[in-house]
C-alpha cells in the first residue's frame, strides 16, 4: 500500500503544471517584506499609511485553503489579510487622489519587479489561481460595489475581474442589490460568466483560465476542499484587446466603489474615482491559494490532481 501511494504521489508530482508565479506567501515572509514589496507582492497601491497597516501576514493563526496545504497541521503557507479604512485613498503617479475610492491592492510581482513578469504570465494560456474567504471582524458594506480580482491593462479595462457587492449605479438604485453577497464573475465587456454565494466561514476557490491568443475565458471553482470543477466552459471574450496592450497588472485586493451623492454636481455624481459617499469603515477579506501557473499540462484540481485541458 505505501508503494501504491509513493508511486502515486510521484505520477502526481511528474504531472505538475508549471508554476509562473507563486503568491502562496511562504513562512519565511514576513510583514516587514510588504512593506517594501520584498518577495512576491507589490503593495504601493494603497493610502497613505504602510502597507502593513492594509496588509498583513497571518502566519499560523489562519488555516489557509486546503487546495495546496494537504497536511493542515503543517500547511505550506500563510493566510494574507487585505484590509481598507478612510485613510484608503491611493494617489496615483502625476494624478489626483482617489478620493471616491477605498482600495488596497496586491499586485503580483517579484521583488517589486512586474513589467517582465506580465510578460510570462500573459502569453500562450495561463490559469490564475485564488481562495477568497470573509473577514468576519471587517465586514464588506454589501450597499457598494467591490472589485477584488483582475488583470488591469493601462487602459483601466479588465481581461476580466471578480466583483462582489452592489454596482455602481448614477442615480443610485434600489441597495443593496439582490446578488450583492454573491461572487460575480465578469469577462472584459463586464457580462457575468459565473455567479455563487459569498457563504462564511468557507474557502471559496477560483481559477480563470485565460487564452491569450484566442482571447477566450474558462472558470473553475469549488469550496473549501473540494476539487476544482468547471463552471464555465471556454467562452470568448472578444472585445479584450490582443497583444502586449492587452497585458496587465495581476490584482487581488479590497477595492470599494463609492455610491453616487446626490448632492454633488450631475457631472461629479458620475466621476466614481474621485467623487461619491463612503463611510470609511474598516472592512477586509482574506486570501490564499493566490499563484499562476501554465496550462501547457493542464490545470491543477487541488491535492496534486492535475487536468487535461
Amino acid at each position: 500500500m505505501l508503494q501504491f501511494v509513493y508511486l502515486t504521489c510521484l505520477i502526481l508530482s511528474a504531472l505538475a503544471t508549471p508554476i509562473i508565479w507563486d503568491g502562496r506567501a511562504p513562512f519565511n515572509l514576513t510583514n516587514a517584506d510588504l512593506d517594501t514589496s520584498t518577495g512576491p507582492f507589490l503593495t504601493v497601491v494603497k493610502g497613505s499609511e504602510n502597507a502593513t497597516h492594509y496588509s498583513r501576514l497571518l502566519g499560523h493563526s489562519k488555516m489557509p485553503t486546503p487546495l495546496w496545504n494537504q497536511a493542515l497541521a503543517l500547511p505550506r503557507e500563510q493566510v494574507v489579510s487585505v484590509t481598507i479604512d478612510n485613510s484608503s485613498v491611493f494617489v496615483p503617479g502625476g494624478g489626483q487622489p482617489q478620493f471616491g475610492f477605498r482600495r488596497t491592492d496586491i499586485i503580483a510581482a517579484v521583488n517589486g519587479e512586474h513589467i517582465e513578469l506580465v510578460a510570462r504570465m500573459e502569453q500562450n494560456t495561463t490559469i490564475f489561481h485564488v481562495s477568497i474567504q470573509k473577514d468576519e471582524f471587517h465586514p464588506l458594506n454589501y450597499s457598494h460595489e467591490y472589485q477584488i480580482v483582475f488583470i488591469e491593462p493601462n487602459d483601466g479595462s479588465h481581461v476580466f475581474g471578480f466583483q462582489l457587492g452592489s454596482p455602481f449605479t448614477n442615480p443610485t438604485g434600489p441597495l443593496p442589490a439582490p446578488d450583492a453577497h454573491s461572487f460575480k464573475i465578469l469577462d472584459h465587456a463586464l457580462n457575468v460568466l459565473f455567479t455563487t454565494p459569498f457563504t462564511s466561514r468557507s474557502w471559496h476557490n477560483f481559477a480563470v483560465e485565460v487564452n491569450w491568443n484566442d482571447r477566450t475565458l474558462a472558470v473553475w471553482y469549488s469550496q473549501d476542499a473540494e476539487l476544482l470543477r468547471l463552471v464555465k466552459a471556454t467562452t470568448p471574450n472578444p472585445t479584450a484587446v490582443a497583444g502586449p496592450d492587452g497585458q496587465g497588472d495581476f490584482h487581488f485586493t479590497v477595492l470599494k466603489l463609492p455610491i453616487s451623492n446626490p448632492a454633488d454636481s450631475p457631472t461629479d455624481q458620475g466621476d466614481v474615482v474621485h467623487h461619491g459617499i463612503q463611510e470609511g469603515t474598516v472592512e477586509g477579506l482574506l486570501y490564499s491559494g493566490v499563484f499562476v501557473e501554465s496550462a501547457a499540462r493542464g490545470i491543477s484540481r487541488g491535492f496534486g490532481i492535475v487536468e487535461r485541458t
